[in-house]
């Protein structure tokens, strides 16, 4: 992929299933290689033996055992999804993902009320992309935070999605008055996905959902794979409330940062669009998520206090991860993106 930006670059069309990724290590090359035949048994994978928060190998794996519950892949036969051998293998890795995120991003919570808990948690300082976005980022450095979102951003609402059966009275009548807005508010040119991938076209970047894959390292898709994984499991139900909360109280001054990083670039409305759009919707969303949807299922689910803090921990922990990662490859003169020819498949 190019990542030169060209203005004149047309929104592609929204039907397209991505091809399945090129492996990154044997871990990737099993599911992959499973998932080019036919739905049967899958080998025996390795033990991830990588960081469980940013392997290439592990989370593209992980990554692409998710997806089948998403678009999909071209020529990946859907019976997939359900097939046991294959959960058994995504159940091999995240197993060490978990456990690692619950090392990493420990929750304490002692106090009376769980909105307290978050509120300290968005007041935690984080490396500060956002506003080196906004000051000092090139066009070119700006284009690949663009393209390391984008797995992200093109699924935004849909693992969170999943909690809506999960959740009983103020809480889900909260998040889904949150997901109708990120769906649109019933406009599918504003479904917040649409709206990013015009972003991505009017900057010059390949919008098709999943085409910026290769591209994208562990890191990165760690952040995805922690959605997936707290939305897919009814377990995780505190989780994935935490986890859509503390986005909705964070996000509206970092979107802001990043529409005036690229007016500064000379990108014009169309690119800024989705930035533009999360500074109004969010600073409406941080509320209701954090009175009615958090605080609601704390309220009558106390128990669940502590799984709703380690979602919120998890999330603004891993995105601080890549934040840095990102920092770090740039001082460094290194690109932050993957070569697309890094962990090509060797065999089928």
């Amino acid at each position: 992929m190019s990542i030169t930006a060209d203005p004149s670059t047309p929104l592609p069309p929204e039907h397209w299933e991505p091809p399945l990724p090129q492996p990154r290590g044997p871990v990737s090359e099993v599911v992959l290689d499973a998932l080019s035949h036919d739905p049967g048994d899958v080998a025996a994978i390795p033990a991830p033996t990588g960081d469980p928060l940013a392997d290439d190998d592990l989370h593209l794996a992980l990554y692409a055992c998710y997806e089948l519950h998403y678009r999909g892949f071209a020529g990946v036969d859907p019976r997939w999804e359900w097939n046991p051998a294959l959960l058994a293998v995504r159940a091999q890795l995240e197993a060490p993902f978990e456990a690692a995120l619950r090392a990493s991003f420990p929750t304490d919570h002692s106090g009376p009320d769980v909105r307290a808990g978050l509120n300290g948690i968005a007041d935690l300082p984080g490396p500060g992309l956002s506003g080196y976005l906004r000051e000092k980022a090139t066009r070119q450095q700006f284009l690949e935070v663009i393209v390391l979102r984008s797995a992200y951003r093109l699924k935004e609402a849909d693992p969170h999605s999943f909690a809506i059966p999960r959740l009983e009275n103020k809480a889900k009548a909260a998040l889904v008055e949150i997901e109708y807005d990120e769906f649109g508010s019933g406009r599918p040119d504003r479904i917040h996905a649409v709206l990013y991938r015009t972003s991505m076209a009017a900057v010059g970047l390949d919008a098709r959902y999943g085409a910026c894959l290769d591209l994208i390292p562990g890191i990165a898709l760690a952040t995805v794979n922690a959605m997936s994984l707290f939305g897919l499991h009814r377990r995780f139900r505190g989780a994935v409330v935490g986890h859509l909360a503390i986005a909705e109280m964070t996000s509206s001054l970092s979107n802001r940062r990043q529409a005036e990083g690229l007016r500064r670039l000379g990108f014009d409305k169309a690119a800024t669009e989705f930035f533009d759009e999360h500074v109004i919707a969010d600073s409406v969303h941080d509320v209701i998520a954090l009175n009615d949807m958090a605080g609601g299922l704390a309220a009558q689910h106390p128990e669940l206090a502590d799984d709703i803090l380690f979602g919120a921990t998890a999330a603004t922990g891993l995105d601080n991860n890549l934040a840095q990662y990102v920092l770090d490859r740039w001082a460094a003169g290194q690109s932050a993106l993957r070569s697309p020819h890094e962990g090509t498949r060797t065999s089928h």
